[in-house]
């Protein structure tokens, strides 16, 4: 059983629900509705105080008019949703929210990341060694590209090698996004791929997840395996930055959205850097939250998914009873291909009949639509974390890796958060298996063939399948999934 998990410092990009919160009319016509968030902060704002918003707008033409009109300062955009980023005071807001053409007005809420210290193999491993995909390779995930929203990664690590020995991180970027500053009309910046980005307070945290979902295979001097559900599958990192709010993630959403089809550029061929078909999102909010169909973040996973790209975040750390809804409020969106994750525990027996990780958060079991999806292996989770990294040093369990220089490179963490990358790396593998199959499609193949342990809640009839508020419709099978995707 693991140690006391440490959430401090670990714990979520915190994503603060934003509830539509009716407004009265302004003398000459009605207010755009504000999050519950921002609602807050412009209750208790001081005269000329600033805050960075995010303006929702008929188009992206009318949101950047809207903010022009109002004097604010503009951070970012995200066209595709129609969606400016600006800074200004609450009398600006108040004077933005009055302007035609504006439908809605967020906060930039911060956010945090769902680990704490906390040994599984991912459920694939059985798939990458009896299984081939769709271009005759074992099923490991070649030929797709999983992008990782986080805190950074440090792509010279061993997980993230090739077989050539280089690195597999193809784009190593970093959102910029602060709170009162910019870097013009984009906030996500390149970096090299032999730059570490994942140093800051939650250093490691990324790495970790990257290394569940893509990492190397494995066989450690103490015996243990490691290795990801993909690892042959290509890796985007998008670091979230210093400044862990909102505005930041959905800029690396965003980042996705406009680049997915070629994330290196048009002129690098699939066969060095494929498409990106899925992104892991382990971050949320502490205490859940309702769902918001009108937040930046839930238009963005739309349109993603709407463009072929699955989805996935962790549900939440915050354990629960069923009595509210403690799940993480954008995988809770009902769009098929966005998946929310809970947490397995093996309990160090290695069989697929454990326990929901008392961590693990819950949805109502009044309400359907909080529950999660599915659940993986998201306690004791071994893979890349080098020691003198933040989190990493959390872990208590450091494992030597494979070359004698690399000492104390990988240790255990708990979370949801280490359970979603299991899942995304998943996805990568059905992608190889059916590079033509849709999100929707790859959903119901996980949804449907899931192993149903029996700890805790019973499942109950959720549409075409059963489910149950705590684990979702049970445990991941990869194998079955690709068989029941291919047929």
């Amino acid at each position: 059983m693991p140690g006391p998990r440490l959430r401090a410092g670990i714990a979520a990009l915190a994503l603060i629900p934003a509830l539509a919160v009716s407004t009265p009319a302004a003398a000459d016509g009605p207010l755009a509705r504000v999050s519950a968030s921002l609602a807050g902060v412009l209750d208790a704002a001081l005269p000329g105080q600033a805050m960075t918003v995010l303006v929702h707008g008929t188009s992206a033409a009318a949101a950047a008019d809207a903010v022009r009109q109002a004097g604010m300062t503009r951070v970012t955009a995200f066209e595709r949703i129609g969606v400016e980023v600006a800074r200004g005071t609450a009398a600006q807001v108040a004077a933005v929210r009055a302007l035609p053409g504006v439908t809605y007005v967020e906060n930039n809420d911060p956010i945090e990341f769902f680990a704490s210290s906390g040994t599984a193999a991912t459920t694939s491993r059985q798939a990458q060694q009896t299984l081939t995909g769709a271009n005759g390779r074992r099923l490991a995930g070649s030929g797709v590209t999983v992008a990782v929203i986080d805190s950074g990664i440090d792509p010279t690590h061993p997980a993230f090698r090739g077989d050539d020995g280089r690195t597999r991180v193809v784009r190593n970027l970093k959102s910029v996004c602060l709170d009162g500053s910019t870097t013009g009309t984009s906030c996500v910046i390149d970096l090299p791929t032999v730059i570490d980005t994942d140093t800051l307070a939650v250093g490691g945290h990324g790495t970790h997840v990257s290394g569940i979902a893509a990492g190397r295979d494995y066989t450690l001097g103490d015996g243990t395996v490691v290795g990801g559900s993909a690892p042959d599958a290509k890796i985007v990192s998008i670091s979230t930055g210093a400044v862990i709010l909102i505005v930041g993630a959905d800029s690396a959403l965003n980042w996705v959205l406009e680049n997915h089809a070629a994330p290196c550029g048009a002129g690098v061929p699939a066969s060095v850097c494929p498409p990106i078909k899925v992104i892991n999102n382990s971050y949320g909010p502490v205490g859940g939250g309702q769902f918001d169909p009108e937040s930046a973040t839930v238009k963005l996973q739309r349109a993603l998914v709407a463009e072929g790209v699955v989805v996935v975040w962790a549900n939440g750390n915050d354990g629960g009873d069923g009595s509210a809804s403690l799940s993480n409020p954008p995988g809770q969106d009902p769009t098929p291909g966005v998946l929310s994750v809970a947490s397995y525990n093996d309990q160090g027996t290695g069989t697929r009949d454990g326990a929901v990780s008392d961590f693990s958060s819950r949805g109502a079991a009044n309400d359907t639509s909080t529950w999660p999806d599915i659940s993986a292996p998201g306690e004791d989770i071994v893979s890349a974390c080098r020691l003198y990294l933040p989190i990493c040093a959390t872990g208590l369990q450091p494992v030597n890796g494979p070359g004698l220089l690399d000492l104390g490179t990988y240790n255990v963490i708990s979370g949801t958060s280490m359970a979603a990358p299991q899942i995304a790396g998943i996805v990568a593998q059905l992608f190889q298996a059916d590079p033509t199959a849709t999100p929707a499609e790859v959903e119901a193949a996980l949804k449907s063939t899931a192993h149903k342990f029996t700890d805790g809640a019973a499942y109950q009839p959720v549409g075409a399948y059963t489910s149950s508020f705590d684990k979702g419709t049970g445990l991941v099978d990869t194998v079955a999934a690709v068989n029941a995707l291919v047929g």
